[in-house]
């Protein structure tokens, strides 16, 4: 298969047209591959700050109730006191009490 003068004409820059848009491609894919790693860098780091700067909320005060308001009125602080005494004062009528080493 040979070809001709006019062919030749035509062939070559098509070539060179051909492996152009193929680096074009392979750079577009580096590129692409680039910037998802990136975002991947910056979505972990972001993650990473949200655990850090949420640890502290763990804690509730005792001022605050279930609701998160702020306690003010006397009576439900009173009330909140009572249950907390209660929590403290029930026991299980044996567990804990008595321990079975036999068997």
């Amino acid at each position: 298969m040979s070809l001709k003068g006019v062919e030749l004409q035509i062939a070559i820059p098509k070539t060179f047209e051909a492996g152009k848009m193929a680096d074009q491609v392979q750079q577009q894919a580096l590129a692409q591959q680039a910037h998802a790693n990136e975002a991947l860098k910056k979505e972990i780091e972001r993650k990473q700050k949200i655990v850090n700067t949420s640890e502290g909320m763990d804690e509730i005060s005792e001022d605050e109730d279930a609701g998160g308001e702020y306690v003010t009125n006397p009576y439900k602080k009173k009330k909140k006191k009572q249950q907390d005494q209660q929590e403290k004062q029930a026991q299980h009528p044996f567990k804990g009490n008595f321990v079975d080493f036999s068997g």
